[in-house]
């Protein structure tokens, strides 16, 4: 069962696009969204919201068609961002009865729970909270009225470490109903890597690479080799760059196997070391094929 879907979607100003966007989240994974400060991960959020109207494409939530019939969507979305803005002279505990009030589905134990986990106060105000503070507020105000889809766009950005794992773990918990499922927009590739089921890699508008996590981190490796002088490395299927210096090549491949490593050795050249790479690593070979090509 899909939460939501986007098919070729589209939207142009005058100095940005989103291009040819499609997007499927299942019911109950969390999607990390990642990309670079404007790349369109916030543009395709406000897409996916309702907020803003595509030039082109479809968009559906839990079945309802975007926008027109996002009224019926939004009882279902559950949003947080770095930035939210909550009211500044208000307590905790009158935003909370407010959201009470709107949303049947609101859980005041689970809310309670969330007070305590978080270490805030329900009579404190706004105003007075620390930016920590406001988003762990913000995400309490959200997860306590159980939405299927939750929206989280840069929600860790400048929060401490402690505060952060404080919000990672309560994101973890909220996926223990199967039925929830997480979009998790951020350019914080070690956020993501922690929590997410699936990655998509967005850049300049476009969608360069989306697959489940474990398949990224398992297929994409950094194969460092000997050349000899007078030895051309072979073409190998899955190379996505090189990088020769003297004697020493640098191959990072998104289609690891032993045969590889195998090719290599028969060409002439030694391989000296086979390694595993990180989420950012392999985020950030992405985005430079993805410009080669562009360049090409």
């Amino acid at each position: 069962m899909t939460a939501a879907i986007l098919k070729g979607v589209e939207k142009h100003y005058p100095h940005f696009s989103l291009q040819g966007i499609d997007m499927s989240l299942p019911v109950g994974e969390i999607m990390g969204l990642i990309g670079p400060n404007g790349a369109g991960k916030s543009t395709t959020i406000r897409i996916l919201m309702g907020l803003v109207h595509q030039d082109a494409g479809d968009v559906r939530v839990f079945g309802h068609t975007m926008p027109d019939e996002q009224v019926k969507a939004k009882t279902q979305i559950g949003y947080v961002s770095e930035d939210m803005r909550l009211y500044g002279h208000a307590s905790l505990g009158w935003h909370m009865g407010f959201i009470a009030s709107i949303y049947p589905g609101w859980d005041q134990r689970y809310a309670e729970e969330l007070l305590r986990r978080f270490d805030l106060k329900s009579e404190q105000k706004i105003k007075g909270m620390s930016h920590g503070q406001r988003v762990k507020a913000s995400l309490l105000l959200v997860l306590a009225r159980a939405p299927r889809l939750l929206i989280l766009d840069e929600p860790t950005t400048g929060l401490d470490p402690v505060a952060r794992q404080e919000v990672l773990a309560a994101l973890m918990d909220a996926l223990r109903d199967e039925e929830r499922t997480i979009l998790f927009s951020s350019h914080n590739t070690q956020d993501v890597e922690q929590l997410s089921d699936s990655i998509t890699f967005i850049d300049r508008g476009q969608v360069i690479a989306s697959r489940d996590k474990e398949s990224f981190l398992d297929s994409w490796r950094r194969i460092r080799l000997e050349v000899p002088d007078g030895i051309k490395l072979p073409v190998v299927a899955g190379v996505e760059t090189v990088r020769a210096s003297g004697h020493i090549s640098v191959v990072t491949t998104s289609n690891y196997s032993d045969d590889n490593a195998k090719a290599y050795e028969a060409g002439g050249a030694r391989v000296t070391a086979v390694e595993h790479m990180t989420l950012e690593e392999i985020f950030l070979s992405n985005v430079s094929a993805s410009r080669g090509r562009e360049l090409q």
